[in-house]
This record gives structure tokens, sequence and C-alpha cells, in this order.
């Protein structure tokens, strides 16, 4: 192996972590009710699809329904969630994921709710940022 080969693994690998920690970050930012931080996870051109509420495109139409309907829906049920099991794709200064997602569920017994992350990401001024965030839950969606 080649010292190139070499350096470009290392990056690889330095960059699927930081992808990781980005996610985990988001996550804690959401939990925590930190929506300022967890909207700095976002590129410009972030475009969300989060559940049954549609796609929201841009930072400042994500920024808005993250403040208004995202915080008060933590503030609310103060539910803990995280993601497990990443799948990353690596395609340069672009990536693509999917995540499983569990949600702790305050209904009566305490249950999960299972769904699935799926993510791309894009490196802006060297750091990594969401670049779409489509969250799918329930999941599987079961047909009849």
């Amino acid at each position: 192996m080649t010292l190139e080969e070499l350096e470009k693994r290392v990056r690889a690998l330095e960059d699927l972590e930081q992808i990781k920690t980005l996610h985990r970050e988001y996550l804690m930012y959401i939990q925590n009710l930190e929506m300022d931080k967890a909207l700095d996870c976002f590129s410009e051109n972030v475009v969300t699809d989060i559940a049954q509420y549609g796609v929201k495109k841009g930072k400042k139409e994500v920024s808005k329904f993250f403040k208004e309907v995202i915080r008060e829906n933590v503030f609310v049920s103060r539910d803990g969630h995280f993601t497990v099991q990443p799948v990353i794709t690596l395609e340069g200064d672009k990536a693509k994921a999917h995540w499983m997602f569990y949600r702790l569920v305050p209904q009566g017994e305490r249950r999960f709710v299972q769904g699935r992350y799926d993510c791309e990401y894009v490196r802006e001024n060297g750091k990594w940022k969401f670049n779409l965030v489509k969250l799918t839950r329930p999941w599987p969606v079961f047909f009849k």
C-alpha cells in the first residue's frame, strides 16, 4: 500500500467518525432543546422530511419548523431517542447513510417506536453537515 492510499483510507475513517459524531450530537441537541446548535448541524440548502410533517426546504424554513414544532414536541414528551446501526457511504465531500431510530414513547407502559433515518451529508468549510434528513416512522412501513 502506498502512502497516498494509506492517507486516503485514514481520511475516509476520519470522515466516517465525524459523520457519526455529527449525528449523535444533533440528537443530543434536540433532546436538550438546544435548537440553535441542532440547526448548526444543517447545510444552508438542507431538506428535511420528518415523519408526518412533510418536506421543509432551506435553512430558514427548517429553522422555523424546528423551533416551533420539533422543540415543542420534545419539550412536551421528554422522551428519549437514539440511533444505531449506521450504514454510511462516502462520495468525496458528500455522503449518504441510513440509521435505525428508536424513540421511547411514554404512553401507558413505556415502549419503543422504531424508525429509519435516511440522510445525506455535505462537507462545508471542512465540516460535515446534514443536507437531507428524512425520518420515516413507524418503520418498516407495512402495506396491506
